[in-house]
């Protein structure tokens, strides 16, 4: 899926206080946590954890990189099982 392609954007600000806009390429789960995989204008690609407080929802950074492989790994597999139309 390509950027523009997107149905959802998200404007997320990094830690100088720039906003930058993502498309929700992704939003799957995986051992009882929710995950969405956001992709940037320039093809960048972010992984986010999706926690709940009462009726808001608000996106974590994992900052494990092992975690963030396995998570990735086991969303290419399930990607490739069974591929979009």
């Amino acid at each position: 899926m390509k950027y523009d392609d997107a149905r959802d954007v998200v404007i997320i600000e990094d830690e100088n206080g720039t906003e930058k806009e993502y498309a929700v390429e992704a939003l799957f789960d995986m051992e009882d946590e929710l995950y969405a995989l956001l992709r940037g204008k320039n093809d960048e690609t972010l992984l986010f954890r999706v926690e709940d407080e009462g009726e808001e929802q608000y996106i974590v950074g994992i900052t494990d990189p092992a975690i963030k492989e396995s998570i990735l790994d086991a969303y290419q597999i399930a990607v490739e099982a069974a591929p979009a139309e």
